[in-house]
């Protein structure tokens, strides 16, 4: 049966059966083959992993034979669980960064919003904004797995494109982070949960959370919701991402709407990366087509009624992802790397910000065993910082976000929402219009996020 793009559920579900069809194709054939059907090019995956895998994997120094058996015997009992707070890591698989700043990573391509500010047509407007929530996809695909954020950690980043960026752990149990990013042209909101489920060699990821985002000059409002995550071969085999189903982008103000379907990834590649789908108006009629891989680039081209191309048309490049360094450790990109970085600090930064944590620069600095020994210690810390707290009545409060009465329900779960309270933003004009903020060196500021260490003073 013919796809109806007027219809934004089939649409998703016609280039489901096609990536299913090459799937099939490619299933019963082997890596020999590869060359010979032209493949060239094509990633060659193994869904199920193998031993090949494992010994590059131990060649690159992230999993050796002994510790995926050992970590294997401790993981099996937690089969079928969310395992996402219960589970103690090795600090092996860790990158040296941790969630909050990973949920920055996202800011890379903001241009992309500035331009939907600017831009006129409404429906050109949901592309750019579309293309600016693929975009981050690129970053999702490395396997190394960030440090959880210590109960009020923060992570603040300036110098990117006018943008300033906050972040804040605001519940430890279950594990939540609070998000808000702003410029001259858009404001970026986001309150961040995931729900997980262990299947052994495989975790599924989804993500309950709510994504709002406002562009300032006409106060269109948007909300995301993304399709949920697999990482494949967690254990045994070569780790690979993949993040299947539909991403739903809602224009709150207009009643327009943006149904991009990412394709699962089958034998030899067919599939991966691949996103296709398009902007629909408030009727649900097909105004432009959006398609191209989430690792690579996105385009568009306006539509008929029937999702075809219109004539006198052609496909136009919305976003192509930057050059990456070459043979990167951890596969950081250039502006991962800026995360990272005190160049985007900024002045007087706050001493919960989680450049300063000792455990990620530990391991930033090669140290696995210190590392391993500052991550216990900092989960140490926060349990007894937790027991002081519950002895003496008191509840945690975050700094920068208010938790709100808001309950926002997702496909996999209901959500506690916190909102951005604007602190923040007095605080950094307090400490940018001063005169008197002293330059010190900020790698010698003691991390910090312990907001009831001492009870007996609160």
């Amino acid at each position: 049966m013919a796809p109806n793009p007027k219809d934004p559920k089939q649409s998703g579900g016609f280039f489901a059966s096609m990536a299913s069809t090459l799937t099939n194709l490619g299933s019963a054939m082997t890596k020999s083959v590869n060359g010979i059907m032209g493949y060239e090019g094509l990633e060659v995956i193994n869904p199920d992993g193998g031993q090949e895998d494992l010994e590059d994997e131990a060649r690159k120094g992230r999993w050796k034979q002994e510790d995926r058996d050992g970590y294997w015997k401790i993981m099996q009992k937690y089969i079928g669980s969310d395992v996402t707070s219960m589970v103690t890591l090795p600090v092996l698989i860790f990158e040296p960064m941790t969630m909050l700043q990973k949920m920055a990573e996202i800011m890379e391509y903001s241009h992309l919003l500035d331009l939907a500010d600017e831009c006129e047509d409404p429906y050109m407007r949901s592309v750019y904004v579309a293309s600016f929530f693929i975009s981050v996809y690129f970053a999702f695909q490395r396997t190394w797995k960030p440090f959880n954020p210590i109960l009020g950690e923060t992570y603040e980043m300036v110098n990117h494109g006018g943008v300033s960026f906050l972040s804040e752990q605001v519940s430890h149990h279950p594990p939540m982070s609070a998000g808000h990013a702003e410029n001259e042209h858009f404001i970026y909101d986001i309150t961040s949960k995931v729900k997980t489920k262990f299947l052994g060699n495989s975790l599924d990821i989804y993500p309950v959370g709510r994504t709002r985002l406002t562009l300032k000059r006409d106060g269109v409002e948007f909300e995301l919701a993304p399709p949920p995550t697999k990482v494949n071969n967690l254990i045994f085999g070569r780790t690979w991402v993949d993040s299947p189903g539909d991403m739903v982008l809602t224009n709150l103000t207009t009643g327009d709407k943006v149904v991009l379907y990412f394709q699962p990834c089958g034998w030899f590649g067919s599939g991966r990366y691949e996103v296709d789908g398009y902007v629909y108006n408030s009727a649900e009629d097909p105004k432009i087509l959006m398609t191209g891989k989430w690792n690579e680039s996105m385009s568009y081209q306006p539509c008929d009624s029937e999702g075809e191309p219109l004539p006198g048309t052609e496909l136009k490049e919305v976003w192509r992802v930057a050059d990456v360094p070459e043979n990167d450790k951890f596969q950081y990109t250039h502006f991962a790397h800026k995360i990272n970085s005190f160049d985007t600090a900024p002045k007087k930064l706050l001493a919960s910000d989680s450049r300063l944590r000792p455990d990620r620069y530990a391991l930033e600095q090669g140290d696995l065993s210190k590392a391993g020994f500052e991550k216990s210690s900092l989960e140490e810390r926060q349990r007894a910082e937790k027991k002081n707290r519950l002895e003496k009545g008191h509840e945690f409060t975050p700094r920068w976000f208010d938790k709100t009465d808001e309950v926002f329900k997702t496909t996999w779960d209901d959500m506690e929402v916190y909102r951005y309270n604007g602190k923040y933003t007095e605080h950094r004009a307090a400490i940018d219009n001063s005169d008197s903020v002293e330059a010190i060196d900020v790698k010698s500021i003691e991390f910090n996020p312990w907001q009831y260490e001492d009870l007996a003073t609160a």
